[in-house]
């Protein structure tokens, strides 16, 4: 079949690898000139099947309320005179239930895994490097309460699958040497083994390069202004240029950007924009820097070594389509990293960095067709909110299968529209 796929971030190259390895003609229209230029370019760097817990639990709306109107809290609402912003956070604190929350995070787990054993045998096939460390990832906690919810959800994460197993503060400081510096005391923390770190970016480029080299085509520098639809299918993409792009299935792979499309059809996709933070620091030789990927839940930051540097990343931000950085929340990271890892306090910056991640009220991402909300040869993966990286590759692949009729191995309900 003739397939056009909508952004070249990760999840739009990922989709494109899978269908072209199906043997469809897919060609993939991205606005940037190059691949991975928007949410996928300087994210937290971490494959975190471990990461499962959505947003939406049960203690939720009571830290956002903690935090309303706190310029640097780890989450943050910026309450907007936006239909699209009120609708979703009705819909977010409606999974915010313990049983809705361990619904989600199963589905995420579930669809984790998976991802994670498709990167690893995509990168053994293509030989692939992209600054990938696979020496697990380890949560760690200043706070006792926030440490004892921890093992509770470690221990559900176990139930689907994952392997997060507490740890004491000296089995965390074992696993990564260079907390034991911290100004703030660790108190505990859980480790997955075999979850990752590495460059979404650089993997999504590369990636890109081979998907070229195997036929695929891509079209950067065009924006697609509206879709086309004629007696309930979709007929073609319209572009700024003017071209209409006709194709046998339409992929619907621009994150935050997704909903855009569809509401002037009638369709409400409940996907928002959750905009996240990143600094990016040089590391200098024989600075006392982690090496393991580390995930600090109170703060809501993640660090990942990136070859000579050190992503940190995080916190959650719900202000529209707003991109700009705002320092205070940057300053947050430095702040921590400071308080963490005192020795880092003074390094330089390389990059500050916001992008927005496509969040749907449960955290579960949205893979299908659309056929039965009257939109045939119109196909979702959209809606990965900060897990976009992990999922990726599952995500793909769970995509081709379906397209191509085949059994994905997954149950593939909690992912439809």
């Amino acid at each position: 079949m003739r397939v056009t796929v909508l952004g070249a971030g990760v999840v739009g190259v990922t989709s494109a690898w899978y269908l072209a390895a199906d043997g469809h003609e897919v060609t993939v229209i991205e606005r940037q000139p190059l691949p991975a230029q928007e949410t996928s370019f300087a994210n937290g760097g971490q494959i975190s099947v471990s990461h499962a817990e959505p947003w939406a639990n049960p203690q939720a709306p009571w830290k956002a309320l903690k935090w309303l109107g706190q310029e640097d809290a780890p989450l943050l609402w910026r309450l907007r005179a936006d239909p699209a912003q009120w609708g979703w956070g009705l819909r977010f604190l409606r999974e915010c239930t313990a049983e809705r929350a361990r619904a989600n995070v199963g589905a995420i787990v579930r669809l984790g895994l998976a991802s994670r054993t498709a990167l690893q045998s995509l990168r053994r096939e293509l030989a692939l490097e992209y600054d990938q460390l696979e020496r697990g990832i380890l949560h760690f906690y200043t706070d006792s309460a926030e440490f004892e919810h921890a093992i509770r959800q470690a221990a559900l994460m176990r139930e689907f699958g994952c392997e997060r197993v507490p740890q004491t503060a000296a089995e965390c400081l074992a696993i990564e040497p260079a907390l034991a510096g911290s100004r703030v005391p660790i108190v505990g923390g859980t480790y997955t083994a075999n979850d990752e770190s590495g460059d979404a970016r650089k993997f999504t480029e590369i990636l890109a390069q081979h998907a070229a080299a195997r036929g695929v085509r891509f079209r950067h520098g065009e924006s697609v202004t509206a879709l086309q639809v004629e007696g309930g299918k979709l007929s073609g993409v319209r572009l700024d240029s003017g071209e209409c792009v006709s194709a046998d299935i339409t992929v619907l792979a621009l994150g935050s950007y997704s909903p855009l499309l569809l509401k002037p059809l009638g369709i409400r996709l409940p996907v928002y924009p959750a905009k996240g933070y990143s600094v990016t620091l040089a590391l200098p030789e024989g600075v006392a820097a982690p090496v393991v990927s580390l995930t600090d839940d109170g703060h809501k930051i993640v660090i990942s070594r990136l070859g000579q540097t050190l992503r940190v990343a995080g916190t959650a931000e719900f202000n529209g389509y707003d991109t700009s950085v705002n320092a205070v929340r940057c300053a947050a990271l430095r702040r921590r990293i400071g308080e963490v890892f005192p020795a880092l306090a003074s390094v330089s910056e390389i990059d500050r960095w916001a992008g927005l991640r496509p969040a749907t009220p449960g955290n579960v991402p949205l893979i299908g067709d659309m056929a039965a909300a009257g939109l045939a040869g119109l196909w979702l993966n959209t809606g990965h909110g900060t897990l976009g990286w992990t999922l990726a590759c599952g995500s793909g692949k769970l995509l081709a299968d379906l397209v191509s009729g085949r059994d994905p191995g997954l149950e593939v309900g909690p992912y439809r529209f």
